[in-house]
Parts: C-alpha cells; sequence; structure tokens
C-alpha cells in the first residue's frame, strides 16, 4: 500500500462506515461529513489515509478494505467485522513500519464497538452520526478505554448525558465554496437523501400531491432488502399515480444534485427519525433554497424560523408552508449557511479535539466548540 504524506501534520486514520463507498456524490450524511472533513484537513497540512469500501474517492490516502454491501442483514455484520479487522491490522502494521498513526477518527458507527479496539495503542474518537436508539443495545455499557465520542449537535448531545466517554459537540459543515446562490427559482418542490422508510420519502410525495406542486424527488436506494422492500411499496406506487408530476431521480451525481438544490421553490425533509444534523437543509441554505422540515431532532438548530426556512410540526402544516415560502429570500438562507455549516468550522472545531485527545495528560474534558451552535425556535 502507497501512503501519500502531505504536510506536517499528524498522521491520522479516518475509519468509514464499511458498506459503500466513500466520494463527493456518496448520499450517506456519514460519508459526507468524513468526505468534506478529511477534505479540508488535507488542505491544512494532515496526513490521512481512509479506510473504506472499493470505489472510495478521497482525497487522501485510500485504504480499501473490500466491496461493498450485497444487501443482506448477515451480509452487512461480516463486513462490519472485516472492516474492523483490516483496519486493525492496518494499524499494527503501519506502528510495526514506524509511520503509526497519532489518532483514528471513528465515522462507521462500529468500530469503536469491536471487542480488539482496546488493544490499539492510539487514542480512537468516534463521532455518532446516529439518534442513540439506532446503536444496538449495549453499544455504551463497555467503551474501551482509549475510545471517546462527539456529537454533532446539541439534541443528540442531551440523549447521550449518561455516557461519560462524549467530550464534545462537533456540528457538521460542508465546502460552502461548493454551493452557488440561486435568487430565481422554479416552481418544483425538492426532497434529496437516503430513500427509506424514516426519511419520509413518501410523505413528500403526499404533500406535493396535496399542494398541487411538482416534485423531484432525487436519492439513492440502498442496497438492504428493507430499503427496497420500502421504495417498492410505498414509493413505486406513488410514483405511477402522480405521473409527469414528479420526477426521479436516482443517485444523483454532486454537479446534478446542485443545480436540483440551486433551482427548487423548496426543499422537504419530511424525516420520522430524530435526525441529529441535516445536511440537505445546509445545502439548500448554501444555494439560498428555503427548506420546509417537521419539527425534530437537530433541525431547529439548522433550520432558522423564517429566516432559512419553516419548521412545522405535521403533514397538513407543510402543505400550508408551501404556500408561505416565498416570503424567505435566498440571501438570508445563505447569511444563516455562511455563519454556521462551513466545513472550516467544522474541522478547526475537531482540531481542538483532537489536541485534547492526544495531550499528554491524556486527560479527557469535555469541551465546546468555540462558536456555540444557533438554536432557532
Amino acid at each position: 500500500m502507497k501512503i501519500v504524506s502531505r504536510g506536517n501534520g499528524q498522521r491520522m486514520l479516518f475509519v468509514s462506515y464499511p458498506l459503500l463507498p466513500v466520494s463527493q456524490d456518496s448520499s450517506g450524511g456519514a460519508e459526507q461529513v468524513l468526505w468534506t472533513l478529511q477534505r479540508e484537513l488535507m488542505q491544512r497540512g494532515a496526513r490521512i489515509t481512509v479506510a473504506a469500501c472499493s470505489g472510495s474517492v478521497v482525497s487522501g490516502s485510500l485504504y480499501a478494505t473490500g466491496s461493498p454491501a450485497n444487501g443482506s442483514l448477515s451480509s452487512a455484520r461480516n463486513h462490519e467485522e472485516k472492516h474492523a479487522s483490516h483496519c486493525l491490522e492496518l494499524i499494527n502494521v503501519r506502528e510495526t513500519i514506524g509511520t503509526g498513526f497519532s489518532l483514528v477518527h471513528d465515522h462507521s458507527g462500529s468500530f469503536f464497538a469491536n471487542p480488539h479496539v482496546s488493544r490499539a495503542n492510539i487514542p480512537v474518537l468516534a463521532t455518532l452520526h446516529l439518534p442513540k436508539s439506532f446503536y444496538p443495545a449495549g453499544y455504551f455499557s463497555r467503551v474501551a478505554p482509549n475510545v471517546r465520542f462527539v456529537c454533532v449537535s446539541k439534541s443528540q448531545a442531551k440523549t447521550f448525558a449518561d455516557v461519560p466517554e462524549v467530550i464534545g459537540c462537533v456540528p457538521n459543515g460542508i465546502a460552502l465554496e461548493r454551493f452557488q446562490v440561486q435568487k430565481t427559482k422554479g416552481d418544483y418542490l425538492l426532497w434529496l437523501g437516503r430513500i427509506c422508510e424514516e426519511k419520509g420519502t413518501h410523505t413528500a410525495l403526499d404533500v406535493a400531491k396535496k399542494s398541487g406542486l411538482p416534485i423531484v424527488i432525487a436519492g439513492s436506494v440502498y442496497p438492504f432488502r428493507y430499503h427496497q422492500a420500502y421504495f417498492d411499496t410505498a414509493i413505486t406506487p406513488r410514483l405511477e399515480q402522480m405521473g409527469s408530476q414528479v420526477r426521479f431521480v436516482k443517485s444523483p451525481s454532486f454537479e446534478a444534485k446542485s443545480e436540483l438544490l440551486r433551482n427548487a421553490k423548496a426543499v422537504l425533509v419530511t424525516s420520522s427519525a430524530e435526525e441529529t444534523s441535516s445536511l440537505v437543509a445546509m445545502e439548500a441554505a448554501a444555494c439560498g433554497t428555503p427548506v420546509i422540515a417537521f419539527k425534530r431532532g437537530a433541525l431547529p438548530e439548522v433550520v432558522e424560523q423564517c429566516v432559512s426556512g419553516l419548521l412545522v410540526r405535521n403533514e397538513e402544516q407543510m402543505c400550508a408552508a408551501v404556500k408561505e415560502i416565498a416570503s424567505i429570500r435566498p440571501s438570508a438562507c445563505r447569511q444563516v449557511a455562511e455563519k454556521n455549516f462551513s466545513a472550516a468550522r467544522m474541522a478547526s472545531d475537531y482540531e481542538r479535539i483532537y489536541a485534547k485527545v492526544l495531550a499528554p495528560s491524556r486527560k479527557f474534558v469535555t469541551i465546546r466548540p468555540e462558536r456555540p451552535e444557533r438554536i432557532a425556535a
């Protein structure tokens, strides 16, 4: 394996979610955050190796740990075990040849829980991208002594208040320079993301139908059987019933996604889960496009009410908000994005976390970003 070194920064291993590739076109939030963060840190001189499945495209060195998932839960668990095993092997080899990592930044959601992680003689910082209820029971009852956690929003951090290894909160960020504001909008609604039940794709279609507006559904159906079953039973019939009122864009590239975001009348965020963040809402704001979102989880931390979008409590209110969304100014949306969602801010916050984790005393103390997260009512 050839390792590319840049600058004099710390050598770090970023561990990705093992089942799907990491690239600028990833639709999963954890993969997008990893891609954005390693890109920003590489520009600052960090030396990063990304452990991810084959087909990934990253700024640092790629350590391919296997092929993407094929769809079954047993296969997923097998992928996770093999992925962790390869990562631990890489850590040991690099230590042996004198180019060891200073820190592991885990974005996988599972590596930190591997029983052999405690044998790694380096700190492991795991970013918790999911709601606490999404993690298996017992994941946080026996945390390895070299593992610490970071949350991505205040609302999420409250649910992890009983986990002493949580040492900070770093809100997600996006590469703002990659998104352009467009003041003149089209007439269509946009839903963007992973197509699965908890993301509420069917709700977005129902809102568009009731509102009489065209809608674009742009996203990926992950190669898991329950996701595919949801698409077949809840989405396909609605697509057929709505006909020309809906357009489906499968797995859009970054360029296609950006164009859809710039031109949309509004972006609908219809998740039924307690979302820990919303990159879609951040990207919409960066394009000057307002968001209509359910007031759940961290959405009130991302969408500034009546400034970058409208927060609602149910489908009926979402339909009403569609009629009011024209009052939101594109320039105001962009200002919210620039103030709160930059990749540079995210990277600086993580650099402070890294410094604490790598301190010689190894005293793990709770720290917070210099800029407090804004919470909108």
